[in-house]
């Protein structure tokens, strides 16, 4: 577990979203560290460090918040006791199912989505060029 501090807290949820539940303070008191530790992993693959990002401007500090929260609040809104569903249907005699998970895969790692890589500007752009190189044939 790291020592560093979470990017929110649980009272910032409860500004930016509504109160929590005992439960739901509880999940999210755990969620937090890890969320948080999840968007530094993310930023140190490409060479980025977020808490030194964070410490150097109020307004990605602020960003940076906000996206935890969204994050935490999608993990939070998943169904415990099952697999969250967004969409569901079903008919009988025949019998036919279909549904789409809210988070497919569920868990913290599919919770965070490319909008808030892109808002954090975590999100890599990969790009590919392809040189044509019509010079003299001599070896270097």
């Amino acid at each position: 577990m790291s020592d560093r501090q979470p990017f929110a807290t649980v009272e910032d949820i409860a500004t930016l979203w509504r109160p929590l539940t005992a439960d739901e303070t509880t999940r999210a008191e755990a969620l937090l560290p890890l969320v948080s530790d999840e968007l530094r992993v993310i930023a140190s693959r490409i060479g980025k460090d977020m808490d030194q990002m964070v410490a150097d401007s109020d307004p990605y500090a602020s960003v940076t918040k906000v996206v935890t929260v969204d994050v935490v609040c999608r993990v939070l809104r998943q169904n415990t006791e099952g697999e969250a569903m967004s969409q569901e249907s079903q008919s009988a005699l025949g019998y036919s199912w279909s549904g789409t998970y809210a988070i497919p895969g569920g868990g913290i790692a599919n919770a965070i989505m490319n909008n808030d890589l892109k808002k954090l500007g975590l999100l890599a752009q990969t790009f590919g060029v392809a040189y044509t190189w019509q010079g003299s044939k001599e070896q270097p």
